[in-house]
């Protein structure tokens, strides 16, 4: 979705805001494509900072279904956007500033909504999703969810600085 800038990015001190309802249903990267099951409006003002310059604010919660990173369940995950851009229109040559500026998310003097709500979301994706604080995952053997209960593995490590003197025992064992 495009949204025309024309009238704040030449005016003088303009000021304008807008509620857009967002129209992802999916958001995919290289991680996965993770489906949106709730969101809400993205709230967004903008301010002329001068000519052809205009600073864009916006918020918005987005849940998206993710994997724990432990146990592999499905989890809501809610993420808060919450942001503050700067924008160009086509007419300003300060090579300076168009270096450092995204630049990505204006096409001509209209703004890419989806483009936006993407980067921000790609931004702002946790580290760790985790069920639950406590989770215990899943068993390094057969699997089995640990959250449900003990699945009877044996789950003894030797200390791998002990694992010489046990081949010198083996070795030496007789048969």
């Amino acid at each position: 979705m495009l949204l025309n800038l024309t009238d704040v990015l030449i005016s003088e001190g303009k000021t304008r805001s807008e509620d857009i309802m967002i129209e992802m249903t999916s958001y995919k990267s290289r991680m996965g494509d993770f489906p949106i099951v709730e969101k809400t409006p993205l709230h967004l003002k903008f301010t002329n900072q001068g000519a052809g310059r205009a600073k864009v604010e916006g918020n918005a919660v987005i849940t998206q279904m993710m994997c724990c990173d432990r146990c592999l369940k499905e989890v809501p995950v809610k993420i808060v956007l919450e942001f503050s851009r700067e924008v160009f229109s086509p007419d300003v040559d300060d090579r300076e500033i168009l270096d450092e500026s995204d630049s990505g998310v204006m096409d001509g003097y209209q703004l890419n909504i989806e483009l936006l709500v993407y980067n921000e979301l790609l931004m702002n994706q946790p580290e760790k999703v985790l069920c639950k604080p406590d989770c215990k995952g899943i068993c390094k053997k057969c699997g089995k969810d640990l959250n449900e209960g003990e699945c009877g593995c044996d789950t003894f490590v030797p200390d791998p600085r002990m694992a010489v003197l046990q081949d010198i025992f083996n070795a030496n064992k007789e048969v």
